[in-house]
């Protein structure tokens, strides 16, 4: 579990990076990366990340 977190959390920030030097340098397709990032850190990141917390928390107890 501790090695999806991360590995959607470097996708996720790679690929805003990725977008972000797109944009800047006005190169095609800035906006599909920075869609994908932003679904990555939404669909992907976040909800591995709360799902373990939710399952340290729920160990603790």
């Amino acid at each position: 579990m501790k090695k999806s977190v991360y590995l959607f959390g470097f996708l996720a920030l790679f690929t805003l990076s990725t977008a972000a030097l797109f944009k800047m340098m006005i190169w095609p397709y800035e906006n599909i990366i920075l869609f994908t990032g932003f679904m990555l850190l939404n669909f992907g990141f976040l909800p591995t990340l709360f799902y373990k917390l939710y399952k340290q928390d729920v160990a603790k107890i």
